[in-house]
């Protein structure tokens, strides 16, 4: 049964997208963030240059950049970061064209038009659905095409869900390291505090807080956000592809036309506030 995954061209995607569009939420988040780190440089300090600390930064970035690579392999992380480019932009999901072309394959099911629904299935580009309109023609049984399909999702959900692990182990090494930048400049304080050099412990005393700063800024305004975005859009595709495992199923079944019309649009309703982003 699975020969049929393996004979579909290579697509990234497992369900119809439609062109991109910017992700308004995202664009309205980072401006937000930006107004409040400026608010914090000009009027939450009596020097905006106390706000960048060369040291504490390499400890945060560098010890949360080598904490990744030591937890995640090379793969994986590329993976993750060509994933970043997803926050900016949302797909736009259809679930109602997949439904149409559920419906009027079955359509042609229902009426044993075979011929028709080959054509159709060459001229279809979303993989998933187009491997479920296949295991229909060739007759394989309803417990074989569940099967496959829902180990699709359950291969997406993991592939994605990896992807976004990264993020939230980003948001929890940083504030770690952050810690760590403390900890470390604390240290130094003490050994200069009985020297009396008040520069020297001015000087540790902004590196201890501002690593902190660091850590808590990346975590919960870049790592911790980009994370949540991932899921959500994982989330959004899992439901597509539930409702399209679902008219597959009906249509395997052989059930009428109308029958998988009304279910696929009580699917879509149910699920239409959570479709859209």
């Amino acid at each position: 049964m699975f020969r049929y995954y393996y004979k579909m061209k290579p697509n990234k995607s497992l369900i119809k997208t439609f062109p991109k569009k910017i992700n308004y939420s995202t664009a309205l988040g980072i401006l937000l963030s930006i107004i409040l780190f400026i608010f914090i440089i000009l009027f939450a300090a009596n020097d905006p240059l106390s706000f960048f600390n060369l040291t504490g930064l390499v400890i945060v970035i560098g010890g949360t950049i080598a904490a990744i690579f030591l937890s995640y392999p090379l793969r994986d992380i590329k993976h993750s970061l060509k994933s970043i480019k997803l926050i900016f932009f949302y797909e736009s999901l259809n679930p109602q064209r997949e439904a149409n072309e559920i419906i009027a394959v079955s359509q042609m099911w229902f009426n044993k038009d075979k011929l028709a629904i080959e054509n159709t299935i060459d001229s279809i580009n979303n993989p998933y659905l187009k491997t479920g309109f296949q295991l229909v023609v060739d007759h394989t049984p309803v417990e074989d095409i569940l099967s496959l399909l829902k180990w699709r999702i359950a291969r997406l959900r993991a592939k994605e869900k990896a992807e976004a692990s990264i993020f939230y182990s980003l948001a929890a090494y940083s504030p770690a390291f952050g810690m760590l930048g403390t900890l470390i400049a604390m240290i130094n304080m003490l050994q200069i505090i009985e020297l009396k050099d008040i520069a020297g412990i001015s000087y540790s005393m902004g590196t201890a807080l501002i690593t902190t700063f660091y850590g808590l800024i990346m975590a919960n305004l870049i790592f911790n956000p980009i994370a949540i975005k991932l899921e959500r859009r994982t989330e959004q595709r899992i439901m597509i592809m539930s409702m399209v495992m679902e008219g597959i199923t009906l249509i395997a079944d052989r059930r009428s036309p109308s029958f998988v019309r009304e279910t696929l649009k009580s699917f879509i309703m149910h699920y239409d506030n959570e479709l859209k982003d």
